[in-house]
């Protein structure tokens, strides 16, 4: 099992020439998620590579506009592609409404369903689940209604050890996919073969954590923990902590505060704010306190095994 996060946008709401706002897409056991869209995405898209057939889901943190501005545009495109499958769109309730109003008032006919889950919760639900991956929300705290999201495989089959499997000739082949759930045997005679003598387990599943726009919030470290890897913002650096706290974000070291205390496998960190000419006090300052951590940087992909 693999998963690879692709950063379309990793910079925070005023325009720059070389960088996008807020967008990312995570492939993971054979589904391409977008996560939140900011201005551009659509060209980010193209520009990277992705197909935007693939894209059957798309999660929405909050109502700012450098996290979801672009994704009418991206709507419309898909309209223009012939698009016929239906898009399911998880956001904050308002979305909804808003896009409604754009294509109402612009007279855009799209031609596919679109799906909208509305979130207004505060705590943690499941928002999304097949056989492969469940996705959750993670309760934020900024100046408006936020989410993160936590994507989590769902674990593989256990492996057939064949060679202990022949020495118990009662096990036939219409058994193992028994075995492969995990199942005990039980034999003609009562007695019981333990599944951990008969297979191999799993690989452990692997969990990618998305916190968005945040205030420095501890109450969050038990839904991502143990994460394989987490993007966490991280606006401003701790010089300028008050402005954080102001803004509702976080800095680079309270992100790798967070990383540490839930014990993640690497931080990625972005949402940069434009008062910085460059990010290396961001990155330094968050390896004091967590090691493994990079910044976020438009294009760049991170593929954990």
């Amino acid at each position: 099992m693999s998963f690879k996060l692709t950063i379309l946008g990793s910079h925070s709401a005023t325009p720059r020439v070389d960088a996008a706002p807020t967008a990312q897409v995570l492939e993971i056991k054979n589904h391409t998620f977008l996560i939140d869209c900011g201005e551009g995405t659509q060209i980010q898209l193209r520009k990277f590579k992705i197909s935007f057939a693939k894209i059957n889901h798309i999660f929405i943190s909050h109502l700012h506009g450098d996290h979801f501005f672009g994704l009418i545009g991206m709507l419309s495109s898909f309209g223009l592609l012939s698009r016929t499958k239906t898009m399911y769109i998880y956001a904050p309730v308002g979305l909804k409404a808003i896009i409604e109003l754009q294509l109402q008032v612009s007279e855009t006919k799209i031609g596919f369903p679109i799906e909208f889950h509305e979130l207004t919760d505060s705590k943690s639900l499941l928002i999304f689940e097949d056989k492969n991956v469940e996705v959750y929300t993670i309760p934020l705290t900024h100046r408006i209604y936020t989410n993160g999201f936590l994507f989590k495989e769902k674990p593989d089959l256990h492996n057939l050890c064949m060679e202990r499997i022949l020495q118990y000739p009662e096990i036939q082949r219409c058994d193992y996919f028994n075995l492969k759930k995990g199942k005990d045997f039980v034999q003609s005679d009562g007695s019981v073969i333990a599944n951990e003598i008969l297979t191999l387990p799993p690989k452990k599943p692997l969990q990618y954590a998305f916190c968005s726009d945040t205030s420095y919030q501890p109450r969050i470290i038990p839904l991502i923990k143990n994460v394989d890897l987490l993007y966490h913002e991280a606006t401003f650096t701790s010089k300028d902590e008050e402005l954080a706290i102001k803004t509702g974000h976080a800095t680079a070291r309270q992100a790798a505060q967070i990383a540490k205390k839930a014990k993640v496998g690497k931080l990625i960190i972005g949402h940069f704010s434009n008062r910085y000419r460059g990010f290396h006090d961001h990155l330094m300052e968050a390896r004091k306190v967590f090691e493994n951590t990079e910044l976020a940087s438009d294009g760049g992909t991170i593929i954990v095994n």
